[in-house]
C-alpha cells in the first residue's frame, strides 16, 4: 500500500504539503500542486491511516450503535436515522445487534470500547440495567430506553404514558367497553410505562382494570398472537390497545384464525407506526412516534457531548394517533 512519503517522492513534493492537501488544510498550495497530489492518491489507490490518525486527533470520528433486535422494523428505522445523521457530520457508524440479551449488550459496549469509538447509542435489551452500561467510560446516549442509572447519559425518548392513554381513549370513543392490553413485561421502563398510560385511560374513563384483559410478554408477533387466545379464553373484548406494532401484527392473525374481524367486533390499535402497518389488512391505526428522529436526534446529541458542547441530554418527542382501519 502506498505510503504519502511515496506519494511526495511522486509528486516532487514534500510529505507535509502531501498530508496538507490530503487533509484539506491546502490553503496556501498552488493549485498545480494540489492537483497533482490528488490525481497520484486517486491512481494509485491511497488508503489514510486511520488509526495513526485516530491516535493522533485523539478521536476515530466512529459511533458504535446496539440495537436489540435489527429485524424489527422499528429498530431498523432508528438506525437509519442515526446513520443519515452520523454520515452529515463526518462521522460513521458500527452496528451491533445484541439480540435481546443483556451479556452480548455487554460484550459490544466492551468491543466497542476497544475499538476506540468516540461514543455509544444503545437501545438495551428488554432486561435490567447491566453492569456493563454504568461501567462505559465513553459518551453515551440512550434511545426508546429511559433505565436508571447513576452516570450522566443523554436520554431519547417519547411519552409513553400519554402514548397508550390516548391509544386506549381512542379506543373508548370509537365504542369500545371491553379494552384488552398486550404488551411486554414490566421489566423495562417503557414497558412499565405503556402499561400506565392503558389504566390511567381506563381510571378515567371509570372502567374496571381487569388483570384478565392484559396479556403481558414481549415486545413480539407472537406475544400478539397468543394474547388473543389468552384474552377470548378470559372473556370477550372489543378493543385491544397494542404494546406495539409487532404485537398488533400478531393481534390481528390470531383474531382472523378465531374468525374475529377488525375492526366491525374487535377494533386493535398499535405503536411506532414502522412502515408496514399501512399495508396490513385492515391497515393499523397506531400511536406514532417519530422513529427515524429518534436516531438523528440521538446522534446530535452524542456527537455535542463528544465535542463537549453545551446541549439538553434529555429530548422527549411528541406522540400522535394515526387512524386506519384497524380502529
Amino acid at each position: 500500500m502506498i505510503t504519502i512519503k511515496e506519494i511526495a517522492r511522486l509528486a516532487n513534493v514534500s510529505s507535509a504539503t502531501v498530508s496538507k492537501v490530503i487533509n484539506g488544510k491546502d490553503r496556501y498550495i498552488s493549485e498545480e500542486t494540489r492537483k497533482r497530489v490528488l490525481e497520484i492518491v486517486e491512481r494509485e489507490g491511497y488508503i489514510p491511516n486511520g488509526i495513526a490518525k485516530s491516535l493522533k486527533m485523539k478521536r476515530t470520528k466512529t459511533i458504535g450503535i446496539i440495537l436489540p433486535d435489527v429485524m424489527n422494523l422499528f429498530f431498523s428505522e432508528v438506525a437509519k436515522g442515526a446513520e443519515d445523521a452520523a454520515e452529515r457530520k463526518g462521522y460513521t457508524v458500527i452496528l451491533c445487534n445484541s439480540d435481546n440479551s443483556k451479556a452480548k449488550e455487554g460484550k459490544y459496549i466492551n468491543i466497542l470500547q476497544e475499538k476506540m469509538v468516540d461514543g455509544i447509542i444503545l437501545t438495551a435489551s428488554e432486561a435490567e440495567t447491566s453492569k456493563y452500561l454504568e461501567r462505559c467510560n465513553i459518551p453515551m446516549v440512550l434511545v426508546d430506553r429511559d433505565l436508571e442509572l447513576e452516570k450522566p447519559v443523554g436520554r431519547i425518548v417519547v411519552d409513553n404514558v400519554e402514548g397508550t392513554y390516548k391509544a386506549t381513549n381512542y379506543l373508548i370513543s370509537k365504542g369500545c367497553k371491553s379494552i384488552g392490553f398486550v404488551s411486554s413485561q414490566e421489566v423495562n421502563k417503557l414497558a412499565k410505562e405503556r402499561l400506565l398510560g392503558y389504566k390511567k385511560a381506563l381510571r378515567e374513563n371509570g372502567m374496571e382494570i381487569d388483570p384478565n384483559k392484559i396479556f403481558l410478554k414481549s415486545f413480539t408477533v407472537e406475544t400478539g398472537y397468543e394474547g388473543v387466545y389468552h384474552l377470548f379464553n378470559q372473556g370477550h373484548v372489543d378493543g385491544i390497545c397494542c404494546g406495539n406494532d409487532l404485537i398488533a401484527i400478531g393481534v390481528i392473525q390470531g383474531l382472523k384464525e378465531k374468525g374475529i374481524s377488525v375492526p366491525e367486533e374487535v377494533k386493535i390499535i398499535g405503536f411506532d407506526n414502522i412502515c408496514i402497518g399501512k399495508y396490513l389488512d385492515p391497515p393499523l391505526t397506531t400511536v406514532r412516534q417519530p422513529i427515524y428522529k429518534l436516531g438523528e436526534e440521538a446522534v446530535n446529541v452524542l456527537i455535542s457531548i463528544i465535542e463537549k458542547k453545551d446541549i439538553e441530554m434529555v429530548k422527549v418527542l411528541d406522540t400522535e394517533i394515526v387512524v386506519r382501519a384497524s380502529a
